[in-house]
Protein backbone atom coordinates (compact mmCIF):
# COMPACT_ATOMS: atom_id res chain seq x y z
CA UNK A 1 0.00 0.00 0.00
CA UNK A 2 1.02 3.53 -0.53
CA UNK A 3 1.36 5.91 2.13
CA UNK A 4 -0.70 9.26 1.55
CA UNK A 5 2.15 11.51 2.00
CA UNK A 6 3.71 9.34 -1.14
CA UNK A 7 0.79 9.56 -3.07
CA UNK A 8 0.81 13.58 -2.57
CA UNK A 9 4.32 14.15 -3.35
CA UNK A 10 3.62 11.90 -6.74
CA UNK A 11 0.86 14.12 -7.57
CA UNK A 12 2.86 17.33 -6.87
CA UNK A 13 6.05 16.02 -8.75
CA UNK A 14 3.79 15.49 -11.58
CA UNK A 15 1.73 18.58 -11.20
CA UNK A 16 5.43 20.72 -11.15
CA UNK A 17 6.43 19.05 -14.53
CA UNK A 18 3.43 19.69 -16.08
CA UNK A 19 3.78 23.08 -15.34
CA UNK A 20 7.44 23.51 -16.02
CA UNK A 21 6.82 21.86 -19.48
CA UNK A 22 3.89 24.63 -20.20
CA UNK A 23 5.86 27.57 -19.18
CA UNK A 24 8.93 26.06 -21.95
CA UNK A 25 6.59 25.92 -24.58
CA UNK A 26 3.88 28.81 -24.18
CA UNK A 27 5.59 30.92 -26.75
CA UNK A 28 5.41 27.64 -29.36
CA UNK A 29 2.10 27.18 -27.89
CA UNK A 30 0.74 30.75 -28.79
CA UNK A 31 0.18 30.64 -32.31
CA UNK A 32 -1.56 27.21 -32.21
CA UNK A 33 0.76 24.56 -34.10
CA UNK A 34 0.60 24.39 -37.64
CA UNK A 35 -2.32 26.29 -39.35
CA UNK A 36 -3.42 27.51 -42.83
CA UNK A 37 -3.38 26.87 -46.08
CA UNK A 38 -0.57 25.73 -48.89
CA UNK A 39 -3.26 25.41 -52.19
CA UNK A 40 -3.15 22.00 -53.14
CA UNK A 41 -0.15 20.99 -51.32
CA UNK A 42 -1.52 21.96 -47.88
CA UNK A 43 -1.67 18.58 -47.00
CA UNK A 44 1.22 17.29 -48.22
CA UNK A 45 5.19 16.77 -46.78
CA UNK A 46 7.34 19.76 -47.04
CA UNK A 47 10.32 18.59 -48.46
CA UNK A 48 13.22 19.02 -45.76
CA UNK A 49 15.99 21.45 -45.93
CA UNK A 50 19.44 22.22 -44.02
CA UNK A 51 17.54 24.62 -42.12
CA UNK A 52 14.72 22.39 -41.03
CA UNK A 53 15.97 18.92 -41.68
CA UNK A 54 13.36 17.23 -39.79
CA UNK A 55 9.68 16.56 -41.42
CA UNK A 56 7.39 19.14 -40.58
CA UNK A 57 4.25 18.67 -38.70
CA UNK A 58 0.92 18.52 -40.88
CA UNK A 59 -1.23 21.25 -40.80
CA UNK A 60 -4.03 20.92 -37.90
CA UNK A 61 -6.13 23.47 -38.88
CA UNK A 62 -7.19 24.78 -42.17
CA UNK A 63 -9.79 25.93 -44.55
CA UNK A 64 -8.85 23.96 -47.01
CA UNK A 65 -10.48 20.83 -47.55
CA UNK A 66 -8.64 17.46 -47.31
CA UNK A 67 -9.83 15.64 -50.03
CA UNK A 68 -7.86 12.45 -49.33
CA UNK A 69 -9.37 12.39 -46.25
CA UNK A 70 -12.65 12.95 -47.54
CA UNK A 71 -12.24 10.48 -50.50
CA UNK A 72 -11.50 7.38 -47.73
CA UNK A 73 -14.40 8.31 -45.94
CA UNK A 74 -16.71 8.04 -48.73
CA UNK A 75 -14.88 4.48 -49.52
CA UNK A 76 -15.42 3.48 -45.90
CA UNK A 77 -19.15 4.57 -46.18
CA UNK A 78 -19.67 3.06 -49.53
CA UNK A 79 -22.84 0.64 -49.66
CA UNK A 80 -21.47 -2.94 -50.09
CA UNK A 81 -22.74 -4.21 -53.36
CA UNK A 82 -25.74 -6.93 -52.98
CA UNK A 83 -24.87 -10.89 -52.94
CA UNK A 84 -27.24 -13.45 -53.70
CA UNK A 85 -29.15 -13.41 -50.22
CA UNK A 86 -29.34 -9.54 -50.55
CA UNK A 87 -31.41 -7.51 -52.87
CA UNK A 88 -33.77 -9.27 -55.11
CA UNK A 89 -32.24 -12.93 -53.71
CA UNK A 90 -33.10 -12.31 -50.36
CA UNK A 91 -36.44 -10.92 -50.85
CA UNK A 92 -37.45 -14.30 -52.89
CA UNK A 93 -35.69 -16.60 -50.44
CA UNK A 94 -37.88 -14.70 -47.62
CA UNK A 95 -40.85 -14.91 -49.46
CA UNK A 96 -40.62 -18.90 -50.26
CA UNK A 97 -39.86 -19.22 -46.29
CA UNK A 98 -43.03 -17.62 -44.95
CA UNK A 99 -45.29 -19.10 -47.70
CA UNK A 100 -43.75 -22.87 -46.42
CA UNK A 101 -44.30 -21.87 -43.04
CA UNK A 102 -47.95 -20.65 -43.74
CA UNK A 103 -48.51 -23.96 -45.50
CA UNK A 104 -47.42 -26.03 -42.98
CA UNK A 105 -49.71 -23.62 -40.13
CA UNK A 106 -52.82 -24.25 -42.05
CA UNK A 107 -52.46 -28.11 -41.86
CA UNK A 108 -50.88 -29.37 -44.52
CA UNK A 109 -47.95 -30.96 -42.67
CA UNK A 110 -44.41 -31.87 -44.12
CA UNK A 111 -45.88 -31.95 -47.14
CA UNK A 112 -46.42 -28.12 -47.56
CA UNK A 113 -42.92 -28.05 -45.89
CA UNK A 114 -41.50 -30.19 -49.14
CA UNK A 115 -43.15 -28.07 -51.28
CA UNK A 116 -41.51 -24.99 -49.77
CA UNK A 117 -38.11 -26.79 -50.45
CA UNK A 118 -38.99 -27.53 -54.03
CA UNK A 119 -39.43 -23.72 -54.29
CA UNK A 120 -36.67 -22.71 -52.45
CA UNK A 121 -34.66 -24.81 -54.56
CA UNK A 122 -36.31 -23.47 -57.75
CA UNK A 123 -35.65 -19.96 -56.71
CA UNK A 124 -31.64 -21.33 -55.72
CA UNK A 125 -31.37 -22.61 -59.05
CA UNK A 126 -33.03 -18.75 -60.77
CA UNK A 127 -31.13 -16.76 -58.46
CA UNK A 128 -27.76 -18.90 -59.70
CA UNK A 129 -28.32 -18.43 -63.13
CA UNK A 130 -29.49 -14.09 -62.77
CA UNK A 131 -25.74 -13.85 -60.81
CA UNK A 132 -24.22 -15.54 -64.03
CA UNK A 133 -26.30 -13.13 -66.43
CA UNK A 134 -25.06 -10.14 -64.53
CA UNK A 135 -21.06 -11.46 -64.39
CA UNK A 136 -21.59 -12.13 -68.25
CA UNK A 137 -22.52 -9.12 -69.03
CA UNK A 138 -20.45 -7.33 -67.01
CA UNK A 139 -17.30 -9.01 -68.48
CA UNK A 140 -18.51 -8.23 -71.91
CA UNK A 141 -18.49 -4.13 -71.13
CA UNK A 142 -15.43 -4.14 -69.73
CA UNK A 143 -13.47 -5.82 -73.01
CA UNK A 144 -15.74 -3.45 -75.18
CA UNK A 145 -13.90 -0.55 -72.83
CA UNK A 146 -10.79 -1.98 -72.75
CA UNK A 147 -9.37 -0.73 -75.90
CA UNK A 148 -10.21 2.30 -75.14
CA UNK A 149 -7.58 3.13 -72.99
CA UNK A 150 -4.73 2.08 -75.33
CA UNK A 151 -4.56 5.00 -76.91
CA UNK A 152 -3.68 7.43 -73.84
CA UNK A 153 -0.58 8.44 -73.94
CA UNK A 154 1.87 6.69 -71.11
CA UNK A 155 3.03 9.68 -69.47
CA UNK A 156 -0.88 11.11 -68.21
CA UNK A 157 -0.05 7.47 -65.89
CA UNK A 158 1.74 9.66 -63.61
CA UNK A 159 -1.05 12.46 -63.42
CA UNK A 160 -1.64 13.39 -59.71
CA UNK A 161 1.33 11.81 -58.30
CA UNK A 162 3.37 13.02 -55.79
CA UNK A 163 6.11 15.66 -57.86
CA UNK A 164 8.51 13.99 -55.26
CA UNK A 165 8.38 10.88 -56.66
CA UNK A 166 9.41 12.27 -59.72
CA UNK A 167 13.11 12.72 -60.84
CA UNK A 168 14.95 15.64 -59.51
CA UNK A 169 15.94 17.80 -61.96
CA UNK A 170 20.25 18.87 -62.12
CA UNK A 171 18.82 22.46 -61.93
CA UNK A 172 19.65 24.04 -58.58
CA UNK A 173 19.54 27.70 -57.88
CA UNK A 174 20.96 29.07 -55.06
CA UNK A 175 20.58 32.73 -53.23
CA UNK A 176 21.95 34.68 -50.99
CA UNK A 177 20.63 37.68 -48.48
CA UNK A 178 22.69 40.19 -47.50
CA UNK A 179 23.97 39.08 -43.83
CA UNK A 180 22.98 35.76 -43.40
CA UNK A 181 25.79 33.29 -44.62
CA UNK A 182 23.83 30.19 -45.79
CA UNK A 183 21.60 31.37 -48.26
CA UNK A 184 18.46 30.20 -49.78
CA UNK A 185 18.48 27.16 -51.88
CA UNK A 186 15.91 26.12 -54.55
CA UNK A 187 15.17 22.73 -56.44
CA UNK A 188 13.32 22.23 -59.47
CA UNK A 189 11.31 19.23 -59.55
CA UNK A 190 8.07 19.61 -61.82
CA UNK A 191 6.64 22.01 -64.28
CA UNK A 192 4.68 23.97 -62.14
CA UNK A 193 7.49 25.09 -60.01
CA UNK A 194 9.03 28.63 -60.11
CA UNK A 195 12.42 30.58 -59.52
CA UNK A 196 12.62 32.56 -56.72
CA UNK A 197 14.24 36.10 -56.89
CA UNK A 198 16.68 37.80 -54.96
CA UNK A 199 13.42 40.53 -54.31
CA UNK A 200 11.08 37.81 -53.36
CA UNK A 201 13.54 36.57 -50.62
CA UNK A 202 13.94 40.25 -48.85
CA UNK A 203 10.62 40.03 -48.92
CA UNK A 204 10.31 36.98 -47.07
CA UNK A 205 12.96 38.20 -44.28
CA UNK A 206 10.84 41.47 -44.27
CA UNK A 207 7.59 40.02 -43.53
CA UNK A 208 9.25 37.71 -41.04
CA UNK A 209 9.87 40.81 -39.05
CA UNK A 210 6.72 42.46 -40.07
CA UNK A 211 4.36 39.98 -38.86
CA UNK A 212 5.90 39.08 -35.44
CA UNK A 213 5.83 43.09 -34.78
CA UNK A 214 2.62 43.58 -35.77
CA UNK A 215 1.62 40.42 -33.61
CA UNK A 216 3.16 41.97 -30.31
CA UNK A 217 1.77 44.93 -31.04
CA UNK A 218 -1.66 43.43 -31.52
CA UNK A 219 -1.57 45.25 -34.67
CA UNK A 220 -4.87 43.51 -36.53
CA UNK A 221 -4.77 46.10 -39.68
CA UNK A 222 -0.95 45.39 -39.86
CA UNK A 223 -1.44 41.69 -40.20
CA UNK A 224 -4.61 42.34 -42.61
CA UNK A 225 -1.74 43.75 -44.97
CA UNK A 226 0.57 41.39 -44.76
CA UNK A 227 -1.16 37.48 -44.69
CA UNK A 228 -4.28 36.29 -45.96
CA UNK A 229 -7.70 36.62 -44.40
CA UNK A 230 -7.88 32.49 -43.49
CA UNK A 231 -4.04 33.74 -41.16
CA UNK A 232 -5.68 36.80 -39.98
CA UNK A 233 -8.31 34.95 -38.40
CA UNK A 234 -6.12 32.41 -36.24
CA UNK A 235 -3.93 35.08 -35.34
CA UNK A 236 -6.33 37.51 -34.41
CA UNK A 237 -8.25 34.24 -32.32
CA UNK A 238 -4.97 33.90 -30.42
CA UNK A 239 -5.18 37.79 -29.85
CA UNK A 240 -8.39 37.77 -28.40
CA UNK A 241 -7.68 34.53 -26.41
CA UNK A 242 -4.49 36.34 -24.65
CA UNK A 243 -6.91 39.09 -23.97
CA UNK A 244 -9.36 36.96 -21.84
CA UNK A 245 -6.33 35.53 -19.95
CA UNK A 246 -4.99 38.95 -19.26
CA UNK A 247 -1.78 38.62 -21.01
CA UNK A 248 0.27 40.09 -23.92
CA UNK A 249 2.59 38.65 -26.15
CA UNK A 250 5.58 40.84 -26.37
CA UNK A 251 8.00 39.96 -29.29
CA UNK A 252 10.93 42.41 -30.50
CA UNK A 253 14.32 42.29 -32.18
CA UNK A 254 13.63 39.93 -34.41
CA UNK A 255 16.46 38.26 -36.46
CA UNK A 256 16.96 35.48 -39.38
CA UNK A 257 19.79 33.19 -38.75
CA UNK A 258 19.23 30.48 -41.52
CA UNK A 259 16.83 30.22 -44.29
CA UNK A 260 16.15 28.17 -46.74
CA UNK A 261 13.09 27.48 -49.90
CA UNK A 262 11.70 24.62 -49.43
CA UNK A 263 9.46 24.47 -52.96
CA UNK A 264 8.00 27.32 -54.98
CA UNK A 265 5.23 26.26 -57.26
CA UNK A 266 2.41 27.61 -59.25
CA UNK A 267 -1.40 27.35 -59.23
CA UNK A 268 -3.43 28.99 -61.95
CA UNK A 269 -2.95 32.61 -61.14
CA UNK A 270 -1.71 31.79 -57.85
CA UNK A 271 2.43 31.78 -56.71
CA UNK A 272 3.29 29.42 -53.34
CA UNK A 273 6.74 29.56 -51.88
CA UNK A 274 7.87 27.69 -48.43
CA UNK A 275 10.57 28.71 -46.79
CA UNK A 276 12.07 27.12 -43.83
CA UNK A 277 13.03 29.96 -41.23
CA UNK A 278 15.34 30.13 -38.06
CA UNK A 279 15.33 33.21 -36.49
CA UNK A 280 16.00 34.51 -32.70
CA UNK A 281 13.61 37.13 -31.13
CA UNK A 282 12.78 38.25 -27.94
CA UNK A 283 9.53 36.53 -27.26
CA UNK A 284 7.58 37.15 -23.90
CA UNK A 285 4.30 36.81 -22.23
CA UNK A 286 3.06 40.15 -19.99
CA UNK A 287 0.63 40.76 -17.62
CA UNK A 288 -1.68 43.50 -19.56
CA UNK A 289 -2.42 45.80 -16.83
CA UNK A 290 0.82 45.49 -15.09
CA UNK A 291 3.26 44.73 -17.78
CA UNK A 292 5.12 42.78 -15.91
CA UNK A 293 6.82 39.61 -17.50
CA UNK A 294 4.66 36.07 -17.03
CA UNK A 295 6.45 34.07 -19.17
CA UNK A 296 9.86 33.94 -20.93
CA UNK A 297 12.94 36.22 -20.01
CA UNK A 298 13.28 39.60 -21.38
CA UNK A 299 17.32 39.48 -22.30
CA UNK A 300 17.68 36.43 -23.48
CA UNK A 301 16.92 35.68 -26.80
CA UNK A 302 14.77 32.71 -28.43
CA UNK A 303 15.74 30.56 -30.79
CA UNK A 304 13.02 29.14 -33.28
CA UNK A 305 12.77 27.18 -36.53
CA UNK A 306 9.65 27.00 -38.48
CA UNK A 307 7.92 26.74 -41.98
CA UNK A 308 6.46 29.89 -43.86
CA UNK A 309 4.22 29.65 -46.48
CA UNK A 310 3.64 32.80 -48.69
CA UNK A 311 1.19 33.53 -52.01
CA UNK A 312 0.60 36.20 -53.84
CA UNK A 313 -1.93 36.88 -56.30
CA UNK A 314 -1.27 37.84 -59.87
CA UNK A 315 2.12 38.86 -59.48
CA UNK A 316 1.08 40.95 -56.22
CA UNK A 317 2.15 41.35 -52.85
CA UNK A 318 3.72 38.13 -50.93
CA UNK A 319 1.51 37.59 -47.72
CA UNK A 320 1.72 34.96 -45.07
CA UNK A 321 -0.50 31.86 -45.83
CA UNK A 322 0.48 29.16 -43.77
CA UNK A 323 2.94 28.19 -40.79
CA UNK A 324 4.17 24.84 -39.37
CA UNK A 325 6.27 23.48 -36.84
CA UNK A 326 9.05 21.39 -38.05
Amino acid sequence: MISRSSRFAVLFAGLFLALSMVTADYAEARRGGSFGSRGTRTFQSVPPTRTAPQPAAPVERSMTPNTATNNAARQTQAPQRPGLFNGLGGSMMRGLLLGGLIGLLLGQGFGGLAGMLGLLLQGLLIGGAIMLAIRFFRSQSARNQAPAMAGVPRSMGNFGRNAAAQPESDNVSSFAIPGIGSGFRRTAQASDEITMTQADLDIFQQRLTEVQEAFGREDHAGLRRLATPEMVSYLSEELADNAKKGIRNDVSNVSLLEADIAESWREDDRDYATAALRYESHDVMRDRASGKIVAGEADRPTETTELWTFTRQNGGDWKLAAIQQP
